[in-house]
């Protein structure tokens, strides 16, 4: 368990959709994008990629669904932005994994220098 920002417990199955989201190629891909460039529509976020609008649509709906994306309504365009609390969740339980691992390998290291 992790303390996220919001001060909330995040366990690993309230991380897992985060990460199953984030395990796909072209939704890592329109995650750096929105966070690079900032809020789009689907027709931004599509250019220049091989993937198609319907493609681009059925994959953000996946990263809403896991809340790491947000659309609102512009006229006839949805428009596309990060969901920056939930981009903190995964930061927080990497970190978490993070730790975990370096207090495993720091008792390894102590098991082995005490060693013959």
């Amino acid at each position: 368990m992790v303390r996220t920002t919001r001060h909330a417990p995040l366990h690993a199955r309230h991380a897992a959709p985060l990460f199953a989201a984030l395990g796909d190629e072209t939704r890592l891909g329109l995650v750096a994008r929105l966070s690079s460039g900032g809020p789009g529509s689907i027709t931004r976020l599509a250019a220049g990629s091989d993937v198609s609008r319907q493609a681009i649509t059925k994959h953000l709906e996946v990263l809403s669904a896991a809340g790491l994306v947000r659309s609102r309504r512009r006229g006839r365009e949805r428009i596309w932005e990060l969901e920056p609390a939930r981009l903190d969740d995964v930061h927080d339980y990497l970190e978490l994994i993070s730790k975990q691992w370096d207090d495993a390998l720091g008792r390894l290291k102590n098991f082995l220098e005490r060693q013959p």
